[in-house]
């Protein structure tokens, strides 16, 4: 068999993988005479012969060249040597057309007591070749920015795109340097990475750059570069040659991503509406804008609420107002603004118009003319302003958060020479986005702040007063921070007898849940005061109290109208007795009050602690201490101590403050609270400072009573005599009356011993104790009974009465205004 003649091509060579994969080679065997023995599947598909009709059929029958004996002989021999052989050969397929395929045949072998020889061939497929040519324009009109640079960085060759890229002429470009050709592009920059490749010989990829080209003078690229050397045959680097792509689109995409997460970290650090305007103007400038103005509507500014939604009809609220709420200018004053913060700022007419709002879509101007728009002949300083700072590229977006209109944001570039393109209003639209939910949230906060303090401070005492007994003064301040106002209510309430009560709470929680819960607390405790309970029983009805209202709010689902349940409270209350000089107190929870003697020094009275308002089961105790004349008496709540750094360290500094000498209780009061908090609180703080008086010998006189009716005369004639003497003779008889009364009754339903007591401070108080516990019942008697008219007559004669219990039994008072 005759092996073809080689083809002339260059390309005819089978890759190096494919020659030693014989996995899909046909095959057969052939005996020494040339008969087919064995015909593979293989061979079958290769040559399109099946084995029926090959097996015993001649070999030679294949070849598409005449045979040449002498070869054919020549290669058994080698083979029955032990040698193999290969080479190319041209075979014949079934229908027709020659195959140039490889052929291996192995050395000869023994089968069915004759040689033979196993052989193998595939069909020969040129590789593909690429001619200078077609490399030369694949290169020269390659999508990717190509050059090439000697090692003093000087262009040897560019293709077009890089030429294109660029805007830089090719013959301008040879055998000069980036850093000559593009000096708002980082050359410098590149060039040391260039030099590093050179030395180093090591390839630099996806090196990132950004700015601006002759091709695009006025817009920002973004380029992906990567860097390799040149080696020559001996490994000698000749030069460079980089590749640039154009990932401007890329770049924008993860600057926008980037500018959107740190907005979400810049706007809205704050629930105040001029803030987060503020916020977003400064986070604009200059990242984004090179001018900026937030105008917000009037109702949004005050936290109101305003018509702002469209009917059906799209209709736009009559007579909208803006506001300018925050500037911000690269240059420094803001002197681009026609309008300055607080200013009222009018609209044009359409396209800029309330509409704007209504529709939400932002108003996109890339570039801006002075000459033309409505403010040519409205505003004419609007015009010259924007011709004078070279305004030139706008975006007017709508903010707009929860189907509420709330203003609208401007921006401007001035100095950056690159107008807005759409992907800039994109970003636009997505910061005014993000800062609108923070206005409203602000705007929310703003209004229920608002409405909770204003609550708060009408359940206030508008004015306190301690009577005879104290000098009282106050201080409340509501909390600084985005928490709301909280729960801190105080109070000094007038009893009988002279005696005053003293109260200070704080509610858990902040805004108007809060308020409202220290409303209903702070009515309860009148009442409880009214009925003249000690302190540690008042203290547990109101316990009883905050139980049920916890109650009740969670089986009316609280959550479910958006309000928080009644969680609980703490409270201290206090009962000063001018005449005897001792005040009794009891605690839920709260701190221990301050007190600060005449000589000092300050000092916390020990009092049980007691749980706070809410948790039930547990029973308070009272302590009674004795205070000396003009003692400093102080209630307040934790806020005031949250400014130092632990709760004993300000109980501390509050007992240095309060024991500085000073008669004026109103200046006391603020400097305490000036020094303790000196910044933003984080709570409310609330402090009642009261100083004591005492009533002495002239203005109270007492007197045992026996058991006997007779007494009553004496009684009732030695009190009228003492009312005489303090100068009260308008009031004698009805003294005497009230007395004889009271007495009376004394005498007739309790049980002694009896005693009667006349005060005067700031008005007539008479007092009958006695050693019985039966509550007073005021009834109304029929006409035709004899008795049974004495508490009536005492309540219609004195200006109000009552009973209070003591440990011995009870006193029933009445008290009389002085005129």
């Amino acid at each position: 068999m005759e092996p073809a003649r080689k083809s002339d091509t260059a390309a005819t060579s089978v890759g190096s993988a494919d020659s030693l994969d014989a996995s899909t080679d046909a095959a057969a065997v052939i005996s020494r005479e040339g008969a087919v023995v064995g015909w593979t599947r293989g061979a079958e598909a290769l040559l399109g012969y099946a084995a029926p009709e090959m097996t015993g059929a001649p070999a030679g029958r294949l070849l598409a060249v005449p045979e040449d004996p002498a070869r054919v002989r020549g290669i058994a021999e080698r083979c029955r040597a032990g040698n193999g052989w290969s080479g190319t050969i041209r075979l014949r397929h079934r229908d027709g057309h020659p195959l140039d395929v490889l052929l291996r045949v192995s050395a000869s072998f023994p089968m069915g007591g004759r040689d033979c020889f196993l052989v193998s061939a595939r069909e020969q497929r040129a590789e593909w070749t690429m001619a200078g040519s077609v490399l030369d324009g694949f290169l020269t009109r390659s999508p990717v920015g190509m050059a090439v640079l000697d090692r003093d960085l000087r262009y040897v060759w560019v293709n077009d795109t890089l030429e294109r890229l660029g805007g830089v002429p090719r013959e301008q470009r040879l055998g000069r340097r980036l850093s000559e050709l593009q000096p708002g592009l980082e050359g410098e920059s590149l060039e040391k990475i260039m030099r590093k490749v050179l030395a180093t010989g090591v390839p630099a990829t996806d090196y990132e750059c950004a700015g601006w080209s002759w091709a695009d003078p006025h817009r920002r690229h973004a380029y992906s570069a990567s860097f390799f050397p040149l080696v020559d045959a001996s490994d000698t680097i000749t030069g460079i040659c980089y590749m640039v792509l154009d990932a401007t689109e890329r770049w924008s995409a993860r600057r926008t991503l980037s500018m959107v997460n740190e907005a979400g970290t810049s706007i809205g650090t704050t629930l105040d509406v001029r803030r987060t305007a503020e916020e977003l103007a400064g986070f604009a400038v200059p990242r984004f804008a090179d001018f900026v103005a937030v105008d917000l509507l009037e109702p949004v500014l005050g936290g109101e609420e305003h018509a702002d939604r469209p009917g059906d009809g799209g209709t736009v609220p009559p007579g909208p107002v803006l506001r300018r709420a925050a500037l911000r200018s690269v240059r420094e004053g803001c002197p681009e603004a026609v309008y300055r913060v607080g200013d009222r700022v009018g609209f044009l007419g359409p396209p800029y118009d309330a509409r704007t709002l209504v529709k939400g879509e932002p108003l996109f101007i890339p570039v801006l003319d002075p000459e033309q728009g409505p403010w040519v002949n409205a505003e004419p300083l609007r015009a010259d302003r924007i011709r004078e700072f070279g305004m030139h590229s706008l975006i007017c977006v709508p903010m707009r958060a929860r189907d509420t209109a709330l203003g609208i944001a401007t921006f401007a570039r001035t100095d950056n020479p690159a107008p807005f393109g759409p992907d800039d209003v994109l970003l636009a639209r997505e910061l005014v986005a993000r800062a609108a939910v923070c206005l409203d949230n602000a705007r929310r906060y703003t209004r229920e702040h608002a409405a909770a303090l204003t609550l708060q401070r009408s359940l206030l005492p508008p004015a306190l007063t301690g009577g005879t007994a104290l000098d009282v003064a106050s201080s409340y301040l509501p909390a600084d921070t985005d928490g709301g106002v909280g729960g801190d209510w105080f109070d000094v309430i007038p009893l009988s007898g002279a005696r005053v009560g003293l109260v200070v709470g704080d509610v858990v929680g902040h805004g108007i849940t809060a308020a409202a819960s220290m409303g209903r607390l702070r009515a309860a405790v009148l009442t409880l005061a009214d009925m003249e309970l000690p302190p540690d029983e008042l203290l547990a009805h109101l316990d009883d109290l905050v139980l049920r209202l916890g109650g009740e709010d969670t089986v009316s689902g609280a959550d479910a109208r958006g309000t928080a349940a009644f969680t609980g409270a703490t409270c201290l209350y206090a009962v000063y007795d001018p005449v005897t000089r001792r005040c009794t107190m009891a605690r839920a929870g709260h701190p221990p009050p301050v007190i600060v003697p005449p000589g000092g020094p300050a000092y916390f009275p020990e009092i049980a602690a007691g749980p706070p308002l809410g948790l039930g089961g547990m029973a308070f105790e009272a302590t009674e201490i004795e205070l000396a004349e003009h003692s400093l008496f102080g209630l307040y709540t934790n806020g005031l101590l949250q400014a130092c750094e632990d709760v004993e360290r300000g109980m501390t500094r509050l007992a240095g403050v309060l024991a500085r000498p000073g008669p004026d209780l109103g200046a006391l009061c603020a400097a305490a609270v000036r020094d303790l908090v000196p910044g933003p609180q984080p709570d409310d703080i609330a402090l009642l400072l009261a100083r004591t008086r005492a009533l002495g010998a002239d203005h109270a006189v007492s007197w045992d009573v026996p058991d006997d009716p007779a007494a009553v005369g004496e009684i009732r004639t030695l009190a009228g005599r003492q009312v005489a003497e303090w100068g009260l003779g308008e009031l004698v008889m009805t003294t005497e009356l009230l007395v004889s009364e009271l007495v009376t009754n004394a005498i007739r339903y309790a049980a002694p011993p009896i005693r009667v007591r006349l005060l005067r401070d700031a008005r007539l108080t008479c007092e009958v104790a006695d050693g019985s516990s039966t509550a007073p019942r005021l009834r109304h008697a029929r006409s035709t009974d004899e008795g049974g008219r004495g508490l009536f007559l005492v309540a219609q004669l004195s200006l109000r009465w009552g009973a209070r219990y003591t440990g011995d039994g009870k006193i029933i008072w009445a008290e009389q205004e002085i005129p």
